[in-house]
């Protein structure tokens, strides 16, 4: 098959709203399974999605989604499934009666919709729900029950914008490993603020900040990126306001009168450097390290070690 035909392709696309541009001369291609779109918020990730989604028009560039023009926007809803950011359903209705409302507005055919339905609450671990009502379910169900929506026509491309905001950690880890099986057979974009999202799920990711690609590639290559360039230093309590003015500081640890502190700095790798803190030594990057000394190699304002 036409490996267009199996991917997303995004070239030189620019979005405004008004005379402010969201999205600046974008390029990316992304494959089959799971990829990442990183950055905080306002850095233009829901724009890109909405857009991927045909719910917002680009001004400029050219997309297509499995060999689809992006202009060809109910082709393009035909093979996608979007998950977004603010999503909320029929609070009333019960979970199987909201799936097979919208199977019914999308056109299937009622064999077929209960067909998918039973195979996807069991999926997403919600068959024990479906006689509940939307309003009654836990936040985390109801962001399984979105997905199930998001795959209820079997689209070929799912679309996911910040899923796992305000979960708990159990559920952002059920979440995320029913995100990677959903990825075995389709191209799944998630977009996220939350680093270890990222580094729990995609290999290959994309950062965006204000509207402009920053980063393009593998995690790994993301890590070797910034390899030389994290630190970790034993600092006196007292110097730690010091320590955050002068030094991008990803972590700390404190101690009954000393912290641990976690740092970026530009310095020969494996050895203490003129400038550096006392007895500061190179450590292996972290994807959140890596993420914050991205942005700090593009010019990203990034104020006392905080976004």
């Amino acid at each position: 098959m036409d490996q267009q035909n199996n991917c997303i392709v995004i070239s030189h696309v620019d979005k405004y709203y008004g005379k402010k541009q969201a999205l600046k001369d974008i390029n990316l291609t992304i494959e089959q399974g799971m990829f990442g779109l990183l950055g905080r918020n306002g850095a233009g990730k829901t724009t890109l999605m909405k857009t991927l989604a045909t719910l917002h028009e680009k001004q400029a560039g050219e997309i297509s989604v499995c060999g689809i023009p992006v202009s060809h926007a109910r082709e393009i809803r035909a093979i996608t499934g979007y998950l977004p950011q603010d999503f909320s359903m029929y609070p009333n209705m019960t979970v199987y009666e909201c799936l097979d409302y919208l199977g019914t507005l999308s056109g299937m055919p009622r064999a077929l919709r209960q067909q998918r339905i039973s195979m996807l609450l069991k999926r997403v671990n919600l068959n024990g729900k479906k006689h509940s009502r939307v309003k009654s379910l836990s936040g985390g169900m109801k962001r399984r029950l979105g997905i199930a929506q998001a795959l209820l026509h079997d689209p070929k491309v799912m679309i996911v914008d910040e899923p796992t905001a305000g979960l708990d950690p159990e559920e952002r880890i059920r979440f995320r490993n029913l995100l990677c099986e959903v990825a075995e057979e389709r191209i799944v974009i998630l977009s996220t603020h939350i680093v270890g999202d990222i580094e729990a799920t995609c290999e290959n990711i994309a950062i965006l900040n204000d509207g402009e690609l920053l980063w393009k590639g593998t995690v790994s290559q993301l890590l070797e990126n910034a390899r030389g360039k994290v630190y970790t230093a034993e600092i006196p309590a007292g110097m730690l306001s010091q320590v955050k003015r002068d030094y991008i500081v990803t972590g700390m640890l404190r101690s009954e009168r000393t912290v641990t502190v976690r740092f970026l700095a530009d310095g020969e790798s494996g050895e203490q450097s003129a400038g550096l803190l006392p007895g500061a030594r190179t450590a292996m990057p972290g994807c959140e390290d890596a993420y914050m000394y991205c942005l700090r190699q593009h010019g990203c304002e990034i104020v006392g070690g905080e976004e």
